[in-house]
């Protein structure tokens, strides 16, 4: 299927739309190579999915908003709060009903507790950055056999609910330009890397002006329509065709400008940080209704070996703290999606690798890694307002898992959760990978079993 600007997202291939293909030695090799493979690449052979198990999804939710909260925040400062010698006035431990909330840190967001549920009996399965970050984003453990080919999630979501026709591709990434990709999937599952500023989608406009643009493309086709009939080539050219296509789509669109061209004004309203400005495109993405489906904000800082209550750690007196950036951008994101009435069909996951060592800070005033974490999330008609699962005083080991399964909850099976969300039946498996194993959507081949966390609808 084309869009109205007859461009097939389905062939598109890339993510920074302006980096198209080259004919080069490496194309010419991965093309050769294909043709040897097997038919694993060849154009005939269709997607076979089967279902391992009956599942009921909830599928409350269009969207979903991942934040990806890189350096692994300390959960008994922010979305598990406990208490102590160390825990300054300044925090201001406030009650609101179940939820123990450091007001302080995050006074916007406790003026959305209505809309946010903390899961507390999270667990990291390593204590590595690099580990970690990769396995929450791709739901599984990134040194398995499978992960070497596995997607993203925000992948897999497009795969499952890309429109062909939409403007956009359905997985866009802000505030980071690498990380794990579309794995064997299709080109236009491949997250598309953004790091908005407020002063448009760079690369979509040209020195000579739309008119003068199109007149050179135009004039590009024409040259190259005899090598682009030429089929011995082989798939190259028309990848670098369609690539084309899809950048010009992007280029003098008001559609898409409206997305990425904010002023001063709504800058400041989220902070006038980086995170902020990822936040409002996000919210504008989705009011666009342009076909983003999976928006990941990748935000660091959160990295607190040292000195995590003064200057930019979890300084609840520093406006510019990581804390209060983190506070300020989201909670407004929440308050703007609920004013629109987004935020009940879009799921905000905000999370970290792993979480921090709890009880009184080490030398250095700071905390190092831990396995024990908290998650937070709002809506998608989540029941706000409430805690699932319980830590002990310090927030070291599981008193109470609060969920189905009576453990912890592991990356796999919030992952399982985001499916179910969207409506994904998590218990599918895709029959169409290079090792002809089957791909889980959630893994099978782990020491557990996976499963969503329904008890945040409930």
């Amino acid at each position: 299927m084309k869009n109205r600007f007859g461009i097939d997202w389905s062939t598109v291939q890339g993510t920074n739309f302006w980096r198209r293909p080259a004919i080069d030695r490496r194309v010419f090799f991965k093309h050769a190579g294909a043709a040897v493979a097997g038919s694993f690449f060849l154009p005939g052979r269709s997607l076979e999915t089967i279902a391992k198990g009956q599942s009921s999804p909830i599928g409350t939710a269009k969207n979903v908003i991942f934040v990806m909260m890189s350096g692994g925040p300390s959960h008994a400062d922010t979305f598990d709060l406990k208490e102590g010698a160390w825990t300054l006035a300044a925090m201001e431990p406030t009650s609101y009903g179940d939820i123990r909330w450091p007001r302080g840190l995050f006074p916007t967001l406790a003026g959305q507790m209505d809309s946010i549920a903390l899961v507390r009996s999270a667990k990291a399965w390593a204590l590595v950055h690099g580990i970690m970050q990769t396995w929450v984003q791709i739901g599984r453990n990134p040194l398995s056999g499978l992960s070497k080919i596995a997607p993203h999630i925000g992948s897999v979501v497009a795969r499952e609910l890309g429109d062909p026709t939409a403007i956009m591709p359905a997985f866009v990434s802000l505030n980071t330009g690498s990380g794990p990709g579309q794995g064997y999937l299709e080109p236009t599952t491949a997250p598309f890397y953004v790091s908005p500023g407020g002063n448009g989608l760079g690369n979509t406009t040209s020195p000579i002006g739309a008119t003068g643009f199109d007149r050179r493309y135009g004039l590009l086709l024409e040259l190259d329509a005899e090598t682009r009939a030429e089929a011995a080539i082989g798939a190259a050219v028309k990848e670098m065709e369609q690539f084309n296509l899809t950048a010009r789509s992007l280029m003098y669109n008001t559609a898409v400008d409206s997305v990425f061209k904010f002023d001063a004004a709504e800058r400041a309203r989220y902070g006038t940080t980086g995170l902020g400005n990822a936040c409002i495109t996000a919210r504008n993405l989705l009011r666009g209704k342009l076909g983003a489906r999976f928006i990941q904000i990748t935000t660091g800082g959160w990295d607190m070996h040292t000195g995590i209550y003064t200057g930019t750690a979890l300084n609840p007196t520093n406006a510019a703290s990581t804390g209060r950036t983190f506070d300020l951008a989201l909670g407004t994101l929440i308050a703007d999606l609920k004013s629109d009435g987004l935020l009940d069909e879009t799921l905000i996951l905000c999370m970290g690798e792993f979480g921090r060592t709890v009880g009184a800070p080490n030398s250095g005033a700071g905390r190092d890694h831990f396995m024990t974490q908290a998650v937070m999330m709002a809506g998608a008609r989540i029941k706000g307002g409430r805690v699932i699962g319980k830590t002990d005083a310090q927030g070291n080991g599981l008193v109470e898992p609060g969920w189905s399964l009576q453990r912890e909850i592991r990356p796999e099976d919030l992952e399982a959760t985001l499916y179910s969300a969207l409506g994904i039946d998590w218990t599918k498996v895709y029959h169409d990978d290079p090792l002809n194993r089957g791909f889980s959507l959630v893994p099978t081949n782990q020491s557990e079993q996976y499963a969503p966390v329904h008890e945040l609808w409930a």
